[in-house]
C-alpha cells in the first residue's frame, strides 16, 4: 500500500506533503526548490511506494487556468515522461497560500516565523492533500 504525494509548485520553491501509509493524513514533509523536484522525487520514490501524486493546479474564480499554470505545465508534462507509472491528478489549489497563513496565525506562529515563504508552501501542499483525502470520503 502506498503513500499519495502532494507538490505546490511554484517559480522558485515547491512544497511537498505525504500522507501515512494509511493514507488517513497529510503531513507537511519539507519545501524544495523547484529546479531540483525531479531529483527529489527520484530519491523519496527509492525510499518510499507511493501510489498516488497531487499536484495543486490554480484556476481562478471563473474556473479559467491562472498565470501559474505557464510554469506548472512544463513540470507536469516532464513527470509523465521521467516517471510513465505514476498516477498524477489535479487538484484546485486556489486559496491554499492564504489558508495556510490563517494556520500559521491559528496556531500561534510568530509573524517573522510566518514570513518564510517555505514554511506557507509546505503548509499548503498539507492543505491540497487534506483536502484531496477529505475529497475521497464524500464520494464513499
Amino acid at each position: 500500500m502506498g503513500r499519495i504525494l502532494s507538490l505546490d509548485i511554484g517559480r522558485k520553491r515547491t512544497g511537498v506533503a505525504v500522507t501515512d501509509p494509511l493514507k488517513i493524513i497529510a503531513n507537511g514533509l519539507t519545501t524544495i526548490p523547484t529546479h531540483t523536484i525531479f531529483d527529489f522525487l527520484t530519491a523519496y520514490f527509492e525510499k518510499e511506494n507511493v501510489e498516488l501524486l497531487i499536484v495543486g493546479y490554480p484556476v481562478q474564480m471563473n474556473n479559467s487556468p491562472s498565470e501559474a499554470v505557464t510554469y506548472i505545465k512544463p513540470v507536469l508534462n516532464r513527470l509523465k515522461k521521467v516517471f510513465p507509472q505514476l498516477k498524477v491528478e489535479l487538484v484546485d489549489e486556489r486559496f491554499t497560500s492564504k489558508l495556510a497563513m490563517q494556520a500559521m496565525i491559528d496556531g500561534g506562529m510568530k509573524k517573522k516565523d510566518r514570513q518564510n515563504k517555505a514554511t506557507v508552501d509546505t503548509i499548503s501542499a498539507t492543505i491540497i492533500l487534506q483536502s484531496y483525502l477529505e475529497s475521497l470520503s464524500y464520494k464513499h
